[in-house]
This record gives structure tokens, sequence and C-alpha cells, in this order.
């Protein structure tokens, strides 16, 4: 098997495990635009856990870039600007709450649960992605 399906494997079972361990530690789904968006409401008494979570996550990217010089490679696709990746952002967090979660939420610990929205979610998400891709290499090709 080549390292990179290894690598996606072990990726996909660290995210599960990380998933589960929130949950268990938090009693709540671990989805990031919920954790995040729950953040940044004055109203919000939690805001703890949700700080070491979202810190854990940058944190662990930022040891992945120390220690791994190729994960910025398959991570930031090269020739795109900041701009191209902060309207990206405001995109895709329109569509999380939009959505009612995001890939996290929906597609690893909904999924994970069997929760009906979730897996229905996932599977809009993941078309307008395959279809999103299309039509960019498309459009990226005939120029």
């Amino acid at each position: 098997m080549p390292d990179s399906y290894i690598n996606g494997l072990l990726g996909g079972c660290l995210i599960g495990l990380g998933s589960l361990l929130a949950m268990i530690a938090s009693g709540k789904v671990p989805g990031i635009s919920g954790v995040f968006g729950r953040l940044l409401r004055p109203s919000t008494k939690d805001k703890s856990w949700r700080i070491t979570f979202l810190l854990g996550l940058v944190s662990g990217a930022f040891l992945l870039f120390q220690f791994n010089a190729d994960a910025a490679r398959f991570v930031i696709p090269g020739g795109r600007s900041l701009i191209v990746f902060a309207i990206a952002g405001l995109v895709v967090g329109f569509g999380t709450r939009l959505g009612g979660g995001c890939t996290s939420g929906h597609g690893v610990c909904g999924m994970g649960m069997g929760v009906k929205d979730s897996i229905v979610a996932t599977f809009v998400f993941m078309a307008a992605g395959f279809v999103t891709v299309f039509v960019f290499n498309l459009f990226l090709s005939a120029s």
C-alpha cells in the first residue's frame, strides 16, 4: 500500500479517535463550526474546552509543518493567493451555517452516530465539492 494511503488511513483513525475523545470529555459533538461559532457568542459559558480544542487543532497543524516539510505541499495548493483562501474560508463558513454544521460535525461525528440528517448533508456537500472541483479544473485547463 503506498505511503499516501497509509497516511490517510492513520490520519482518518486519529480524527475519529480525537472526535470520540472530545465527545466523551465534553459531552458534545465536536464539529469545528459549532465549536468556533459558539465561542464567539458572549452567552456561551463553556468556553474553556472550546478554546483548548481549537488550540489543539492549530498547534497540531503547526507541529506537522515543523516536522514534515512535505506537509504543506498536500495542504496548500500552489499558485493560490491568500485572498483566494480568505474568500474560500468565508464561503465555507457561510455554507456550514446554512447546512447546520461542517464536515467534522456531520461527516465524522454525525455519520459515525448514524444520524440521517448528517448522512444526507455529507452526501450533499461531497457532491457539491466534486462538482466545484470539476468546474474549477475545467475553467483552469481552458485558460
